[in-house]
């Protein structure tokens, strides 16, 4: 019966069955044949349900699209353009700021690739940087911003993971910088062997684009310094910010009209809603996996063969590395409940463990050949997959270097939220 349920399972996912039918059929396979009342698929669903926290996700997941569906890309592109372009590299540098910034707030890769890419691919593409570099830094920053508040893996791996979400949006953030400095300075690197133009500052055309991005400027300074100073939580964050970029792109701006926000809410929560299904079917089965010490007997065949923290960490980032680049959300959903008891063992920091998490996730996206970044700009701009293989390569092992950084030091990650506990 096991091997027919398995091969039923495994036909149903190649005909393309809804992710979280086979999660919650599974799980009430499971628990029946276990003996065990199919209420317990829905008991940690209701306890999610009953967190305050979870408000948030649906609130910036609709203000990331108002966002993505106003000007506000161009404004934020031509104001970093404005400020940068003057250093070697500035284009770039611009670039990777306002993909970063962007995809922290849209909470999507996706949604920074083709909001974006249109815009920031010509424009490197002007200023003389090589077709693979312009191609691989749009590709690569589509993902750049997922750990940095109020990114939505970041709030998903917190309710999944049950660690504090403020500590895990500071504990990311560092890593964060460090991914974009490392970036920057192959950027630097690359435009002065290339000889890529520079534009003159120009303190008026950053007062333009300034003025022009007056009401966006102060939004990610409310957010995440709101969140980091203490002033309101996560949730209360997500509130604040659906209604100043409603506010903003609907009264101020006028890029939105209001007969467009049902539209726009539609889509957002479609999104949201395809997540909280997954999210209950996968922690119904996730219940089933501790009941079964699917985790204990997870250890105990990895402590035979992999011996210290180190060795385990550095298979813990392969394995991410290949489950990340499938499919993003149920990674999070189905491997996090598993992993953190095993990491436990290890003696690894839950909020070292998140930030490790939501950073292979962030390099799974453009990971060949399968990272979902790689099929996207594939199709924007009708490349082959091949030569975008070959475009995000050196941006890859960039990051990678910089992942086993952020791995073997965990200190990168836990001093913020240390300090700031602290005060």
């Amino acid at each position: 019966m096991t091997w027919l349920a398995a091969s039923l399972f495994l036909a149903l996912a190649l005909l393309g069955a809804p992710i979280f039918t086979l999660m919650g059929g599974l799980a009430l396979w499971l628990f029946h044949g276990a003996q065990i009342s199919s209420t317990a698929v829905i008991i940690e669903l209701y306890r999610l349900a009953t967190l305050p926290s979870l408000i948030a996700i649906p609130l910036f997941t609709f203000a990331g699209f108002a966002l993505a569906e106003s000007g506000a890309p161009r404004r934020l592109v031509a104001l970093a353009e404005a400020l940068t372009g003057w250093l070697p590299g500035g284009v770039a540098i611009a670039a990777l700021l306002s993909c970063a910034l962007f995809t922290a707030f849209t909470g999507a890769s996706g949604v920074t690739i083709i909001a974006l890419g249109g815009l920031i691919y010509p424009l490197l593409r002007r200023q003389n940087y090589p077709e693979d570099f312009s191609l691989g830094l749009v590709t690569t920053t589509g993902s750049l911003g997922l750990l940095f508040p109020p990114s939505l893996p970041i709030i998903l791996y917190s309710l999944v993971g049950k660690v504090s979400i403020d500590r895990l949006f500071a504990a990311a953030a560092v890593p964060g910088l460090v991914l974009l400095a490392v970036l920057a300075a192959y950027a630097m690197l690359v435009a002065s062997r290339q000889g890529a133009t520079r534009a003159p500052f120009c303190a008026a055309a950053v007062w333009k684009a300034a003025r022009e991005a007056a009401y966006e400027i102060p939004l990610p300074f409310v957010i995440i310094g709101g969140i980091y100073s203490g002033k309101f939580t996560a949730s209360e964050a997500a509130a604040v910010m659906a209604f100043y970029v409603v506010a903003v792109e609907v009264l101020v701006y006028r890029d939105l009209d209001w007969r467009e926000l049902p539209r726009i809410v539609r889509r957002s929560m479609m999104l949201v809603g395809a997540i909280l299904i997954v999210l209950g079917t996968a922690l119904g089965l996730t219940n089933y996996l501790v009941d079964a010490e699917v985790p204990a007997l997870l250890f105990r065949f990895l402590s035979a063969h992999l011996h210290g923290q180190w060795a385990f960490l550095a298979a813990l980032n392969v394995f991410l590395l290949v489950v990340n680049m499938v499919e993003i959300f149920s990674a999070i959903i189905i491997v996090v409940p598993i992993i953190v008891p095993v990491a436990a063992q290890y003696g690894i920091d839950p909020i070292h463990l998140g930030t490790l998490f939501l950073l292979n996730l962030e390099i799974g996206y453009m990971t060949p050949p399968l990272g979902l970044n790689l099929f996207l700009s594939s199709r924007r701009f009708n490349k082959s997959l091949p030569s975008l293989y070959r475009a995000t390569m050196p941006f890859w092992a960039i990051l990678v270097v910089a992942l086993a950084l952020v791995t073997y030091l965990p200190r990168l990650s836990l001093w913020l939220p240390d300090l700031l506990r602290i005060l």
